[in-house]
């Protein structure tokens, strides 16, 4: 192996184990290996310069601010109001109606200020009703997981993989490219869910949970969530509140229709509610969450450093000739399961930037279209049911819900199996090898 193969193996194994680790904030190890990668040659610092200005960290960032300008201006509190009154309306249809709808607005916005907001709502209702908040506090945390993974910004994995994707020389994926895949899995684990997940947290459990502070998500790494960054209730702007809604929609349609990139027209929706007043510069400065940005533009320069060097071409090779007899429907599952099972340990961003040059890669080596493997990575680093501490949502309820551990093992673990399933059967159907 050259130095550089050494250096780059090296610290990708240092900065895996101190995410694994959990002492050290995520985005720090992140950007702490992207420093000495730079400082060892292994990358030089116009690549560096490019995993900052990525179209997905500008397209994140951008829509941080959107969805925090929401926020401000009570949109996000009014709609939550709103599934207040379907919960008095219709008791406990109404506290899955809300769920189910948090998913879906998940499809579009950050799932954290959704759980944060909603969940103290679907805890309240609940106990108003005399049931157990335990059993629907963990089915909004996953049905939120499940409708961001369908479309293209609904979760930062997502943009993540479509750039990594372009960087390997693969066409970028259209706004609701994957969403008949991603409906199909929310909704097959939303039944499950709905018909057994409840039954599975009625059962009675002791302890209280511990604080974690290796909780790591694709959206929100780096630390527990703070529900202070998010306030539970805002007046409305009733302007700002309407401006906000036109804006987002606007740049969702522009990137739907192709009129420019979703990282153009989102950067362009920010800014206009910064010049419209609807949010001031200070707030869209508190809306960017450096942290989450600092992280996957570290975690890119990483995997950078693995094609660079040719160390992802090793391992795709020896991959691809360990699977080359099974056939690229075998050579999907293998992927998926792999890429769910890192996800539970490490952060999503790194699972995403650490795989998708592998699965390019690979469905090449394979002589099929690399496009089934990256659905399939896009799928599988958001679905983090079986701990408690893979996904920041996962977190807030284990908190609020006094759930313990192997509460999260024993719903999401058969979550994880059934969502992956689906996904494995589903996916060739809508992009064939």
């Amino acid at each position: 192996m050259s130095f550089e193969q050494l250096a780059a193996l090296g610290v990708l194994a240092v900065v895996v184990g101190a995410l694994i680790w959990g002492r050290l904030r995520s985005d720090v190890v992140a950007l702490a290996g992207a420093a000495a990668l730079l400082a060892l040659g292994v990358v030089r610092p116009v690549e560096v310069q490019g995993a900052f200005a990525s179209p997905a960290v500008i397209a994140l960032a951008s829509l941080f601010v959107i969805s925090y300008a929401m926020e401000l201006t009570g949109l996000l509190g009014l709609i939550i109001r709103g599934a207040v009154r379907l919960c008095g309306r219709f008791g406990q249809a109404g506290l899955w109606a809300v769920i189910a709808l948090s998913g879906a607005a998940s499809a579009f916005l950050n799932n954290t200020p959704i759980v944060v907001l909603g969940a103290p709502v679907v805890r309240d209702v609940a106990e108003s009703l005399k049931l157990s908040p335990r059993r629907f506090l963990i089915p909004l945390s996953y049905v939120t997981i499940l409708g961001g993974s369908c479309t293209l910004i609904g979760t930062s994995t997502n943009l993540l993989v479509n750039d990594m994707a372009r960087s390997a020389g693969q066409p970028t994926f259209g706004m609701f490219e994957i969403t008949k895949v991603g409906v199909i899995v929310a909704v097959a684990g939303g039944l499950y869910l709905y018909l057994l997940g409840g039954r599975l947290l009625e059962r009675p459990g002791g302890g209280e949970p511990v604080p974690n502070p290796m909780a790591d998500d694709g959206e929100a790494e780096g630390a527990l969530a703070e529900p202070s960054f998010f306030a539970a209730d805002r007046p409305v702007r009733p302007l700002g509140a309407i401006l906000s809604l036109v804006v987002f929609v606007g740049v969702v349609t522009a990137a739907t229709l192709g009129f420019a990139p979703i990282a153009a027209s989102a950067f362009a929706g920010a800014v206009l509610l910064v010049l419209l007043r609807v949010i001031s510069a200070e707030e869209a400065y508190k809306g960017l969450r450096p942290e989450i940005l600092l992280l996957i533009a570290g975690m890119v320069v990483v995997g950078l450093s693995l094609e660079l060097t040719g160390l992802a071409a090793s391992a795709t090779g020896a991959l691809a000739t360990w699977v080359q007899a099974l056939g690229p429907l075998a050579a999907l599952a293998i992927l998926y399961l792999l890429t769910s099972i890192l996800t539970e340990i490490l952060s999503n961003a790194a699972v995403a930037v650490l795989l998708t040059p592998v699965a390019v890669a690979l469905a090449e080596s394979l002589g099929v279209n690399p496009r089934p493997f990256l659905v399939a990575i896009m799928l599988a680093a958001s679905a983090s049911f079986a701990t408690p501490f893979g996904y920041q949502t996962n977190v807030l309820v284990f908190q609020m819900g006094g759930y313990r551990y192997m509460d999260f093992v024993r719903i999401g673990l058969p979550l994880n199996i059934l969502t992956a399933v689906v996904a494995i059967a589903v996916i060739p159907v809508f992009f064939p090898f």
